[in-house]
């Protein structure tokens, strides 16, 4: 049953929106790139094929003035006018990309369409400088054609020679506002087969010319050269056309055309001989097929999906606890019974492909860091040059994998983060150049695996921060009293500007200066589990450190108990475990201490915390276990009634009318029915440091 056709045009926009924003950051890319080489015809090439394509396709979705407004920057991407005002041009391609993500975005929510009048001035100053008109619109008097024939197609064109006929090598550029590249290339070739005999042709088929933009061939023919070009121009298809007499070698190398047809066949039937002896069938010769493959093997899925089987799986490893604890009961009862063997071994087997699954679906949620890392050079530009400064971009590791749903979430902090560098941390020219350093500073964003987290770094080289500074505005803005502040560390001074409205800016600008920012970073990073640490050296300049979980949906945690009731940590979270007697703890500032190997821990007692009520009367006990857990820089000991072992568990998110408190950050349950607590960690260190400076934290 066919759709409706209002059905396939709602496919064909998501589609298209889909391609966009690809389309967009490759725009953004090319017009850095034109910034940097004003004079390189390729790049100038490719911003003109990502406009041709966005200019198709959003002319087949209906969006004219996004259509109309792309074929309008068109006129100015010639070579001509990069070369006399290649800055100026640059900035039109950016503005450009801005503009098309505003319009993209309105049709997206069925909003009025943004005005882009602007744009369309800047694109008439181009044009109207002299000389710009008469570039864009004369064709290049030579086209830039290689006529590269293989060895066979050479000795064809001097076989066709010796027999008399005239032999032309052909150029042909395709007009750039043809909307359909390769029903134009299919034109052509009727026309060049309708003009003679075709030797050659580049490219071969119409898949491969939807990519070129010169379509070049070799033709015998016995029509006058004047016909030929007139045949040639096709009105609205070519718009150029280049003509020359095939050139052959002086020796008559088409005696030896029929001895490399020979080799050639023999070739062929040997390896087809030897692939019938091996039982494979003989595969066709195609220079595109590599290409092709590469193409046809990439598979577009929505997220939702990959979440669902991602959650069926979580459903599995459940299911397989429980399978666990009903093969311990059975064995209880029934050690000496033979087919307790047979369900270990079966248990054992499907243990492992379920863990092989499980590691499969993780890989597919799993995107390198380049997606978020590569929409950074933009921002640092424009940032840079709002605020008058000079900043090189370093980007490593963006090869590392990281789940997407974490990536995306990572995309604000790290903006934030990456304008403050720029803004507030790398000094301007002048400033740098008094203190020794060089007049352009640098800020470098990496990634790397550190066992189960994925760690970022943005790292500057600017005037650094002043923790003298910070206390003072803290204690001007209120947040701490003059005693509290002197009693800070530097890592906890440092962490003050994570305080919401906090900011060391003189003047609120458009880049910063309002005290929202950081606290967007530290809520989000909290929100992922993860942490964020800081390091600065005044003068040298600040390294922010971000670390998250690779994945969310599950985790190996530490099962215990506190007043009946079940809770796992992140096992990652824990440093070590020890047990200690009611003499060993001491009270500083009203807070339990332990005196830990030459190291002052602050005891933490979940009922103390948060409104924990016993669900079973705990008997009184002279030893206690305490879990040492670390986050960050910081470490605290958990006081627990028991521990239960080590489980892998599967995240589940608790609503917030189920669980009010922000200790707990999702639940699992385990292969007996057992609802388990998820302790969020990051919280706890929060409530801790709320309550009181963290003087007794080590």
């Amino acid at each position: 049953m066919s759709r409706p056709p209002e059905d396939r045009g709602g496919e064909l926009r998501a589609l298209f929106f889909e391609s966009a924003n690809e389309l967009l950051q490759s725009l953004n890319e090319a017009g850095l790139e034109l910034e940097a080489r004003p004079a390189d015809e390729e790049v100038i090439r490719r911003v003109r094929r990502v406009v041709h394509t966005l200019k198709g396709d959003s002319a087949a979705c209906g969006f004219h003035k996004l259509s109309e407004l792309a074929h309008e920057l068109e006129d100015v991407l010639t070579p001509k006018i990069a070369q006399a005002r290649g800055a100026d041009l640059a900035e039109v391609v950016l503005a450009a990309a801005d503009s098309f993500g505003a319009m993209l975005t309105a049709y997206q929510r069925k909003a009025a369409v943004p005005e882009v009048e602007p744009l369309h001035a800047m694109i008439r100053r181009l044009l109207n400088e002299p000389g710009a008109a008469a570039g864009a619109t004369t064709a290049t008097p030579q086209l830039l054609a290689r006529f590269a024939w293989t060895e066979y197609e050479q000795l064809m064109i001097s076989e066709a020679v010796h027999r008399g006929e005239t032999v032309y090598n052909v150029a042909l550029r395709i007009d750039p506002n043809s909307l359909m590249r390769a029903a134009a290339f299919q034109l052509i070739r009727n026309v060049l087969h309708g003009s003679g005999t075709v030797i050659a042709l580049r490219p071969e088929d119409n898949v491969a010319a939807a990519t070129v933009e010169i379509v070049e061939a070799a033709l015998a023919t016995s029509q006058p050269e004047e016909k030929l070009l007139q045949r040639c121009r096709i009105p609205s298809i070519v718009s150029d056309v280049r003509l020359e007499r095939a050139t052959t070698a002086e020796t008559p190398d088409h005696e030896m055309l029929g001895d490399l047809l020979e080799a050639q066949a023999a070739q062929l039937v040997s390896s087809a001989a030897d692939q019938a002896e091996s039982g494979g069938a003989a595969k066709p010769v195609n220079s595109g097929s590599a290409a092709n493959t590469v193409a046809e093997s990439t598979l577009r899925v929505d997220a939702t999906r990959i979440d669902a089987v991602m959650n069926l799986v979580g459903e599995l490893i459940i299911g397989k606890s429980m399978l666990n604890r009903t093969l311990s009961e059975f064995d209880q009862k029934h050690a000496r019974d033979p087919v307790r063997a047979k369900l270990a071994d079966a248990m054992a087997f499907q243990a492992r492909i379920l863990d092989e699954l499980h590691k499969c679906v993780l890989k597919i949620r799993m995107v390198p860091v380049e997606q978020l890392f590569r929409r950074f050079p933009r921002v640092v530009r424009d940032v840079a040059k709002q605020c008058g400064k000079d900043v090189a971009l370093d980007l490593s590791g963006e090869n590392t994998d990281l789940d997407k749903g974490i990536l995306d979430s990572l995309a604000e902090p790290l903006m934030h983060l990456v304008r403050n560098a720029v803004d507030h941390g790398i000094e301007p020219a002048d400033e740098r150049l008094t203190v020794g350093k060089p007049a352009r500073g640098t800020l470098s964003l990496n990634a790397y695996h550190q066992g189960t987290q994925v760690v970022i770094e943005i790292r500057d080289d600017g005037r650094g921060i002043d923790p003298a500074r910070l206390r003072a505005r803290a204690v001007e803005k209120g947040i701490l009293k003059p005693e509290e502040a002197q009693r800070l560390t530097e890592q906890e001074t440092l962490h003050l500007i994570f305080e919401s409205g906090f900011s060391t800016a003189a003047e609120v600008t458009e880049v910063s200066g309002r005290g929202i920012g950081m606290d967007v970073v530290r809520t989000v990073i909290e929100r992922l589990k993860g942490t964020v640490h800081v390091s600065s050296q005044k003068g040298k300049g600040t390294t922010f450190q971000l670390r998250a979980p690779l994945t969310l949906a599950s985790i190996q945690t530490l099962l215990f108990r506190v007043g009946g009731r079940l809770f796992a940590v992140p096992l990652s979270s824990v440093v070590e475990i020890t047990r200690i007697s009611d003499h060993e703890i001491h009270k500083v500032d009203q807070r339990e201490v332990l005196r830990l190997r030459e190291q002052i821990l602050t005891l933490v007692r979940l009922s103390h915390l948060s409104r924990l009520h016993s669900i079973e009367t705990q008997p009184a006990k002279k030893k206690h276990f305490v879990i040492v857990i670390g986050a960050a820089e910081k470490r605290f000991g958990l006081v627990v009634d028991s521990l239960v072992g080590e489980e892998e568990l599967v995240i589940k998110a608790l609503p917030g009318e189920i669980v009010s408190s922000d200790l707990v950050s999702g639940a699992s349950i385990l292969g007996d029915g057992t609802v388990v607590l998820i302790l969020n960690v990051p919280a706890v260190l929060s409530r801790l440091t709320r309550a009181n400076p963290l003087g007794a934290i080590a």
